[in-house]
């Protein structure tokens, strides 16, 4: 694999990402075989591996600190923290002081390691100062817990808030973001990524399946419909006009790659990590198989052919479904439009 500078930092990372997700009871509950496969990519050359505390209640980074036992330093180890991790106490999630210092040490337990490469925010807090949670993490930084922060799916403003805060206060910036792309979710191509490029920060992107639907097995005449326990069952409702449109548009995708000689699984994270804006794709395997799917799109390159008859397809900046945009239940909430203040 060609290794690519994550954003400034000077760190040469993977055009691929290992997401570990779908090991533990969320997808692949075999502990042992979950450990061959994170084996199996770092032998491929993967050298990221992204968890969260959150999945599967923390089996997932129980899992990955096992399989890196022996090779800690050939990992850029990234994890997550901010999704609840106790449904009966409001203080064990979200950005503030109080929960990361405590997070981040029930993450470095889980994974057997003194530090972490990587330690992002998973989700934006719309009632914590960006500064308070910047500030924790800069500390967790200069105590040498923490390499490098990160953000995910922050909005383009959110990042422009983030690094003027750091740079205001002398913290420690965001040196990267995690957002959703795809084939089917290109939303970000209009304002989060080159919001990042213009910030100097690597894009580690995720779901370049989309959750799913563009793994080859849901064509337009093919029985049954995608399915993920991480997303809502609506985005799946087959009924819905959001989710025809997205069926057609990915019978013509599935078409394009026959004729490019390519699985649709190759095209799509091919083009994902073909952006100029995008450092590495997260790919989340749940088998070997899975994994070995999408190991050749780290080498592929896609002709100018190929990548306008996408656009023709998938206009950029475009996402299909409106459902599938995972920026609208954090920015423009009902409270902060006109017509609902009006109301």
């Amino acid at each position: 694999m060609q290794y690519r500078r994550l954003g400034r930092t000077g760190v040469r990372v993977s055009p691929l990402t290992l997401g570990a997700m779908m090991f533990g009871p969320w997808g692949n509950e075999d502990r042992a075989d979950s450990v061959r496969i994170i084996h199996a990519a770092l032998d491929a050359g993967i050298n990221v591996v992204d968890t969260a505390d959150v999945y599967s209640a923390g089996v997932s980074e129980e899992i990955v600190g096992e399989a890196i036992k022996g090779r800690r330093d050939d990992v850029v180890l990234a994890t997550k923290f901010f999704m609840p991790m106790d449904a009966d106490d409001p203080n064990r999630r979200g950005g503030s002081r109080r929960w990361i210092v405590r997070a981040v040490e029930d993450s470095l337990r889980r994974l057997g390691t003194d530090h972490l490469d990587l330690y992002q925010v998973h989700r934006p807090s719309p009632d914590t100062d960006v500064e308070e949670t910047l500030g924790a993490l800069s500390d967790l930084v200069h105590q040498g817990k923490v390499r490098y922060l990160g953000s995910s799916s922050y909005t383009g403003s959110q990042i422009v808030e983030a690094q003027w805060a750091a740079k205001a206060n002398h913290l420690e910036r965001f040196v990267t973001e995690q957002p959703p792309y795809s084939l089917l979710v290109r939303g970000i191509e209009t304002d989060v990524l080159p919001t990042a490029l213009r910030h100097g920060m690597g894009t580690i992107t995720y779901s370049p399946l989309s959750g799913g639907w563009l793994s080859g097995r849901w064509r337009k005449d093919a029985a049954g419909t995608p399915t993920s326990s991480a997303r809502p069952s609506a985005r799946f409702d087959m009924s819905t006009a959001g989710n025809q449109r997205k069926l057609e548009t990915v019978e013509q995708l599935a078409l394009l790659a026959e004729d490019a000689g390519l699985s649709l699984i190759e095209l799509a994270v091919a083009f994902v990590i073909r952006h100029p804006g995008v450092t590495s794709a997260i790919v989340g395997p749940r088998t070997m198989e899975q994994l070995e799917a999408f190991l050749p799109a780290a080498d592929l390159a896609l002709s100018e052919d190929v990548l306008d008859r996408i656009d023709e397809i998938v206009a950029p900046g475009v996402t299909m479904n409106p459902d599938d945009d995972s920026y609208g239940d954090h920015e423009l909430t009902p409270a902060q439009r006109r017509r609902a203040a009006l109301g």
